[in-house]
């Protein structure tokens, strides 16, 4: 019988993850990320992973791939030089924003500015209405006009977003048919392709962002697979999207914007996996790399989802204060707080950490490759979590003066030695973290003393105990292969795609027949996505409809039966939506009519079914290998932690803190008021202390 050979490939800000599934055997390898052309550090994980295996690159089957290049060549404001056509009159609309304000009370309050400034922003006289009905016919002179004008600009991608195109597109179709024949070397995004939904800022910032990355992620689409091909892997290729699925390497080239936040989308899938198998239903999920660390909310083993998400929140993590994209994703949030993040001290004498980091070029000052300022790496190093001769397997030796010298050139204005502004770094890259999450939590009306953490990414073990104590959070769990977590959560994702549709519909002038085509439309546009993944698998169809009160600013998702899809009656809908809406509200508004705004189907393949777990019981206590001195931040003091390899634990053993469990890609600190045990998938479980 031939082996399974599957690669997963996560590239991150600092480090770039590779693993190679043979079967049920894993192997996997942490490069650093290169900058300049990020496959080279592909190509060289492949060949560590192949050459553990005893395989050649030729035999992988298929490769999944994730990265954080989209998220940030936003973020850092790295993208193409990009123009945006839209609706005479509409030309504001991305600098506009909402009238929300995200800190009522700032007078001095900085919205964040628009991805394209206001000289590259272009209107055409043209006009569709709320029900797609042409007012204004667009004038095709008019458009070739504006090529015209707009050809010595020298832009590489154009967004073209009209008003109400998601329910006629055909003004749009017409201005890429017209450029096309004036500039054929440009890229074009729609937005009735791109994000065919109502709320024109939103739908117009994720065309804009679309556009803005295209031409960057298609160049590094298409090097890699000719990279990859010349070393022998000539397999399919298929990318991590934000909704937790999988799809072609041509669907992400032409919506890149999908593509944001899809590592950290891997990470989700990889947690929820670990959630099954232990039967949790309410997991915080914590993967805390070099460059971000990322906290989801799973409940019932399912990442929570949503229809926008906000890119590089400036303001505290507050919503309103990012740039929305309006895709399916998993709803998280991300800070700058990763192993390469910066220290410094403001001007209130306090120390701040984030969101700037040294990513791998030059990296913490301890990788001894230039960095001259403070990482949390270099206080990890410093308060004895870290081993310098066997960091990333050995591949990296750690510089403990150089992280002494700058922790001292730091801890100075405070009149701190190394040791103390290391404790001092590390307790508000914590607190930051720790803060996110409550802000999570309660914007998602959660309390996470019930839950669960899921900790991976090469950073997350080394700081997700103290994150509990910080969030009374009891258990904590650390998988195997933890490092490296994305990367596998790419191999356990399915091949799935949403499809959505802004069509407006009172429940008091509901048209099943209307309901019934669109949902089919939408199952056969997904469904289509779905098979240029895989030709042969089961395709399962979930529809949601968004639903509110006629008044209300914003939907909440209903899920329906393929049953209801097929045969949609109001009274149904109206149940369902009045079940959910008491459900979160504790109340229904009587005498209101309730109408939809957006309608979604998503198609996938299977999961592969996660198998459960039982209990272990303790057997006996682990093979301690020597011991390091360790600053355990709750008792503010260093403290004799044993040395435990991971490798060497078997199920049952258990560990009893201060502690350090280390491993190849990262090292899992027991604190003082913790114990762990390996359990049989070797995942190890660290519960407090019962006294």
């Amino acid at each position: 019988m031939q082996n399974h050979i599957r690669m997963g490939v996560d590239i991150g800000g600092t480090f770039t993850d590779v693993v190679l599934e043979i079967d049920k055997n894993q192997y996997s390898a942490k490069v650093l990320t290169t900058y300049a052309a990020p496959e080279d550090a592909i190509i060289d994980g492949m060949h560590q992973v192949c050459a553990k295996a005893g395989i050649a690159p030729v035999q992988i089957q298929q490769i999944i791939h994730g990265t954080t290049l989209a998220t940030n060549a936003l973020i850092e404001r790295r993208g193409a030089k990009t123009a945006l056509i839209t609706t005479e009159g509409f030309r504001d609309v991305i600098e506009m924003r909402t009238e929300s304000r995200f800190e009522q009370y700032d007078l001095n309050l900085q919205l964040p500015e628009p991805l394209l400034p206001r000289q590259h922003r272009f209107t055409l006289k043209e006009r569709v209405d709320a029900q797609g009905n042409v007012l204004v016919a667009l004038d095709r002179a008019d458009v070739a006009a504006l090529a015209d004008q707009i050809v010595s600009y020298g832009f590489e991608s154009i967004a073209i977003g009209l008003i109400h195109a998601y329910l006629n597109d055909g003004h749009e179709q017409m201005i890429r048919d017209a450029l096309a024949e004036k500039l054929p070397g440009v890229m074009i995004s729609l937005s009735s392709e791109v994000s065919p939904q109502m709320r024109e800022y939103e739908r117009f910032n994720t065309t804009v962002a679309n556009a803005y990355i295209k031409p960057l992620m298609k160049s590094y689409l298409g090097r890699l697979e000719g990279r990859l091909a010349d070393e022998g892997a000539a397999c399919p290729i298929f990318l991590m999207h934000s909704g937790g699925g999988i799809i072609s390497l041509e669907s992400a080239a032409d919506f890149p914007v999908r593509l944001v936040e899809s590592g950290p989308a891997g990470g989700a899938v990889f947690a929820a996996n670990i959630a099954a198998r232990y039967g949790l239903n309410k997991v915080l999920s914590f993967d805390m790399g070099g460059t971000t660390a990322k906290i989801c909310l799973i409940k019932n083993q399912t990442p929570k989802t949503a229809r926008v998400f906000e890119v590089a929140r400036t303001y505290r993590f507050k919503k309103g204060s990012g740039m929305p994209i309006s895709i399916p994703v998993i709803d998280m949030v991300e800070i700058g707080a990763g192993g390469g993040s910066l220290a410094h001290v403001d001007a209130m004498r306090q120390i701040r950490v984030g969101p700037e980091s040294a990513g791998s070029e030059p990296g913490p000052a301890c990788y001894g490759r230039g960095g001259e300022r403070p990482a949390v790496t270099d206080a990890d190093l410093t308060l004895g979590k870290l081993d310098p001769d066997n960091f990333a397997g050995g591949s990296i030796k750690l510089d403990s003066e150089a992280s002494s010298k700058v922790l001292t050139t730091l801890g100075a204005p405070l009149d701190m030695d190394a040791q103390t502004a290391a404790f001092g770094l590390a307790e508000v890259v914590d607190e930051n973290m720790a803060n996110a999450a409550r802000v999570h939590a309660v914007e998602n009306g959660e309390d996470l003393a019930g839950y669960t953490m899921i900790a991976f990414g090469g950073a997350a073990p080394l700081h997700a105990a103290r994150l509990c104590e910080k969030l009374g959070i009891d258990r904590l769990l650390v998988p195997t292969g933890a490092g490296v977590g994305s990367a596998i959560g790419f191999l356990r994702a399915p091949f799935s795609f949403e499809a959505t549709r802004s069509v407006y519909m009172k429940l008091s002038d509901f048209e099943p027949q209307t309901v019934q085509d669109l949902l089919s439309e939408l199952e056969t546009e997904a469904t289509g996505f779905v098979r240029t993944c895989d030709t042969q698998a089961p395709i399962r169809a979930e529809y949601k409809v968004y639903m509110r009160y006629t008044g209300q600013g914003w939907e909440i998702p209903i899920s329906l039966t393929a049953a209801q899809a097929a045969q949609p009656d109001a009274a149904t809908f109206q149940a369902l939506f009045e079940a959910d809406y008491a459900t979160l509200f504790g109340r229904t508004v009587a005498g209101m009519d309730i109408e939809i705004t957006v309608w979604a189907v998503n198609a996938t393949t299977e999961a592969a079914k996660a198998e459960m777990l039982g209990e272990t019981p303790a057997e006996k206590a682990g093979a301690i290998e020597g011991k390091r001195a360790l600053f355990d931040p709750a008792a503010g003091v260093a403290v004799d932690a044993s040395l435990v390899l991971r490798n060497n634990l078997t199920s049952g053993d258990t560990v009893v803190g201060p502690a350090l469990i280390t491993e190849d890609e990262t090292t899992i600190v027991v604190p003082s008021s913790r114990s762990a045990i390996a359990r049989p998938d070797g995942t190890i479980d660290i519960t407090e202390k019962r006294t």
